[in-house]
């Protein structure tokens, strides 16, 4: 799991100047979440993988999420809490904006991904799990979602400015051979092999 909550003046691993948006970014990986209050981009690439982007309006404070699963139950060796797994991912990002000052109920949603990508999931497909948890977890926690574009069958490219609440998504071309695709379909074959421990990066 990576997690950041940022000052710009802190630089994170992942940061690097945008070219294209024109402004300094993070970009996320599966199981990692960032909360800020500074003028950056959060960026990261979905699959059937869901992000999930809070932020408070009044505060300029706002976060992205990736989560790989809606939950996991146990892994192998007994660590239940990790972000790859949406109930503990939101959770972690409610908590990071409400230990920045953010209120609850001024919290505002944002959500994307939930692309039907993997090949052999033909019965209730991860994208459409993955959708419906964090829909139905916005819905019960009262957090109003203002914009989604979730499922269908295209990866895409999201781009979140935390301050301001602005978010840029870029479907990619449908192909169940993409890169995310088989990056995706290699990281779930591990998920039921190998324990929670350290990061896990896929790019």
């Amino acid at each position: 799991m990576n997690a950041a909550v940022l000052p710009l003046a802190e630089a994170a691993p992942d940061t690097y100047y945008d070219s294209a948006l024109q402004t300094e970014a993070i970009k996320l990986l599966p199981a990692d979440y960032v909360v800020t209050d500074q003028p950056l981009a959060l960026v990261t690439l979905l699959g059937s993988c869901v992000a999930a982007c809070l932020y408070d309006p009044a505060l300029a404070v706002g976060g992205m999420n990736h989560f790989m699963l809606p939950d996991g139950g146990q892994d192998r060796g007994g660590d239940t809490v990790s972000a790859r797994y949406g109930m503990h991912a939101m959770e972690l990002l409610i908590n990071g904006l409400l230990k920045r000052g953010a209120r609850r109920p001024r919290l505002l949603a944002k959500v994307f991904g939930g692309g039907n990508v993997l090949s052999g999931f033909h019965t209730d497909p991860i994208g459409t799990r993955n959708a419906r948890f964090v829909l139905e977890y916005l819905q019960a926690e009262r957090i109003p979602v203002l914009a989604q574009d979730l499922g269908d069958i295209h990866p895409r490219k999201v781009c979140f400015f935390a301050q301001t609440g602005r978010a840029l998504v870029r479907r990619l071309p449908a192909t169940r051979d993409s890169e995310i695709a088989k990056v995706e379909r290699a990281y779930y074959g591990t998920l039921t092999r190998a324990p929670v421990t350290g990061s896990v990066e896929l790019f």
